[in-house]
């Protein structure tokens, strides 16, 4: 909801909803579909009717460009505290965005690159979820036929018994990835138009197939016509991918072990797209492809064969040479102990916060709304740990994850990418422990970005870009004195103003 700029209320345990009947019921009120009702994610209040909003003064000027900076004082003041702040802060600041508006937005804001990719959100858009589905509904066959085909090696007959046995699978596994891979370049290729040049961190395919499937039953119903097999079979291939435990699943790297043609085609992919907006626009694009859950080295090792594999090919065929990085998200605690086995592989490690905060405390995000509120209360926990980061305990693993990686790959890069980086809390530790970026959500950026120098200047931090540019120029006071005590400065700006 937040890389999308969208209000949102979770974990609302009290609610309760009836899909049926069209109902939500709170406590002693009941919502009805169709029913209008307003939301302030900030607060988490939910209005049971329709108020009047209009877009703040700083998105109407950097976003929809219906107002000019010189008729809002608002970002004037807005512009003058960026900038004061950028000639401080030492980390980057990255966006999480998949979509060319998403990333255009987060370049408004000041993000200078983009730090998480998600390729799933991709799948979803149009028809290529059609493509998606059918390629899960034929993955484990296609599995069971490479497995068969590997122990057969050279027997000709054994071969043949065996493509004529799973003829299916292999047709319409290998003819959905045929159809995704020019839906994910193109994909690609718009996000490296956008972020004209800058950083593009790429992250394969991460969650758990059985996502990807239709939910209700017209909507089941509807794929068995469109690939041309029973209902029975696409029930039953919901009931084949269940998992008791979804997030520790197969998913991740392990998808892309078990199903290596899935990594195959999302590299090729990316490596196109890049190739293919150099020619057009004429800047250089350096992706970075992120591998996730990876929790052993020789997980990651055996994801960039291929995708040095697929590099090699797609150079010759292109008779041009590019530039890329490989690396990992670091989001279970045996990657991070382990960081300095797998930066040996790894150019850069992202901490996936979100996962990794689950997985060390033992928590899941989306059920620990019925017990976090109350350890707050009574003292167990100050704050939110899946909202700033838990320091004591993720923290000393991101710790032990830099020392590793540094003695391994001293100019490893470093950054993070759950929803935690764009908490100031957590962006002040991660200056401390020497991070090289962040990166949120794009309507965060503004934020990160303040923090990321007010961390700086709690630390001796000092101006790192002046001379780049020169300071900027405060906003000319309008309005006639009143006598009155001049309100406080930001403190940012007592603090730059008194150096």
């Amino acid at each position: 909801a937040r890389q999308m700029g969208k209000v949102c209320v979770a974990g609302a345990g009290d609610i309760v909803i009836d899909y049926a009947n069209g109902t939500l019921v709170c406590g002693s009120t009941t919502l009805r579909e169709g029913d209008f009702i307003s939301i302030n994610g900030t607060t988490g209040a939910v209005y049971g009717r329709r108020i009047k909003t209009s877009d703040s003064e700083l998105k109407q000027v950097l976003i929809g460009k219906t107002m000019k900076p010189a008729d809002s004082k608002l970002f004037q003041s807005y512009d003058f505290v960026m900038k004061l702040a950028d000639q401080y802060r030492t980390l980057g600041i990255r966006t999480n965005a998949d979509q060319p508006d998403q990333a255009e937005n987060a370049i408004a804001f000041g993000a200078e690159g983009i730090g998480l990719c998600r390729t799933e959100h991709m799948f979803f858009g149009g028809d290529r979820i059609d493509s998606v589905r059918e390629m899960i509904l034929f993955a484990e066959d296609y599995a069971k036929y490479k497995a068969e085909a590997a122990e057969a090696k050279d027997d000709q007959a054994k071969l043949a018994h065996l493509k004529n046995e799973h003829g299916e699978a292999i047709e319409h596994f290998n003819s959905a990835l045929a159809k995704l891979l020019p839906m994910q370049q193109k994909d690609f290729e718009e996000l490296f138009a956008a972020m004209g040049g800058r950083p593009v961190t790429i992250r394969f395919l991460d969650p758990p197939l059985h996502e990807f499937l239709p939910a209700t039953h017209d909507q089941k119903d509807d794929l068995a016509k469109k690939l041309g097999v029973s209902y029975d079979r696409i029930e039953a291939l919901g009931h084949a991918l269940h998992e008791a435990n979804p997030m520790l699943g197969h998913r991740g790297c392990r998808l892309g072990i078990v199903y290596s043609e899935i990594s195959e085609m999302q590299a090729r992919a990316v490596f196109r797209a890049a190739i293919q907006c150099a020619k057009k626009t004429g800047k250089k694009v350096v992706p970075e492809i992120m591998i996730p859950l990876v929790g052993y080295v020789a997980e990651l090792k055996q994801q960039l064969d291929i995708v040095h594999a697929v590099a090699r090919e797609e150079t010759d065929k292109a008779k041009t040479k590019f530039q890329y990085l490989v690396g990992t998200m670091i989001e279970i605690p045996r990657a991070a102990i382990t960081a300095n086995e797998i930066a040996s592989e790894a150019q850069f490690f992202s901490f996936g916060t979100n996962d990794l905060t689950q997985t060390t405390l033992g928590m899941s995000r989306d059920d620990s709304g019925k017990f976090l509120p109350h350890y707050q209360k009574i003292g167990i926990v100050k704050s939110n740990p899946f909202a700033s980061i838990d320091q004591a305990g993720v923290g000393r693993l991101m710790e032990i994850a830099i020392e590793g990686g540094k003695a391994a790959r001293p100019d490893i890069k470093l950054g993070i990418c759950g929803e935690h980086g764009g908490d100031p809390t957590t962006i002040e530790f991660c200056h401390k422990i020497g991070l090289t970026y962040v990166s949120c959500s794009p309507f965060r950026v503004p934020v990160a970005r303040l923090a990321a120098a007010q961390a700086a200047l709690r630390h001796g931090g000092v101006p790192t870009k002046v001379g780049k540019s020169k300071a900027p120029k405060a906003p000319k006071a309008t309005g006639k004195a009143t006598g009155k005590t001049a309100k406080k400065a930001p403190k940012l700006m007592r603090a730059a103003s008194a150096r």
